[in-house]
């Protein structure tokens, strides 16, 4: 699986898990060069407290545009050490 955005592959990974229809690349998967910690975050029930990071490319950034969460619940664990995409980013 890949993730682009504006046609440059930002994480690419043959191990991705798929929770809700969103697919969670490893965090050692990402081109960390076009990643920027966010402040932004968002509660999931079932999943705990998600975090973001913006997305970077050429100098445009896409804002809160991957999410992840740090400590995921129980029922969550799968996700654990991975990151998923929105907002525009081309997930195949």
């Amino acid at each position: 699986m890949k993730a682009t955005w504006h046609d440059t592959t930002i994480a690419e990974s043959d191990d991705t898990v798929v929770v809700e229809g969103n697919h969670y690349f490893p965090e050692t998967s990402l081109d960390r060069a076009m990643f920027e910690a966010s402040d932004h975050t968002s509660v999931c029930p079932w999943k705990g407290t998600a975090h973001y990071y913006h997305v970077v490319v050429d100098g445009q950034r896409n804002e809160n545009a991957a999410w992840y969460y740090p400590e995921p619940k129980e029922a969550a664990q799968q996700i654990a050490g991975r990151v998923a995409f929105w907002k525009g980013v081309e997930v195949a």
